[in-house]
């Protein structure tokens, strides 16, 4: 089986850009805390459209990721963050190559 990955475009609305970041970090870590096979996780900001994000990360197993997408504190994380956003579009996807 290849490395599962969680990734999401976010798109924020105008404004609101530390709100979410903070919103996010706090469902990012506890999501590491509470969900076994949760590896880490990164938010990365487009500097050109600074409401635009992209996160992703590592996951042990799809397993993994069903259980975190399938858990109370999933809904209520994104519950927390849906106000803030445009947009969002989330991918689960598979490492198939890698540099470094």
């Amino acid at each position: 089986m290849r490395q599962p990955y969680t990734s999401g475009e976010w798109i924020v609305k105008p404004g609101r850009e530390a709100e979410f970041i903070a919103a996010w970090h706090e469902m990012a870590a506890w999501s590491a805390r509470e969900i076994p096979g949760a590896l880490w996780g990164r938010l990365l900001q487009d500097r050109d459209r600074p409401n635009r994000f992209l996160s992703f990360g590592p996951w042990a197993s799809l397993e993994a990721i069903d259980t975190w997408r399938a858990h109370p504190g999933f809904a209520e994380g994104v519950g927390r963050i849906r106000p803030l956003l445009e947009s969002l579009q989330p991918s689960t996807l598979e490492l198939v190559a890698e540099v470094g």
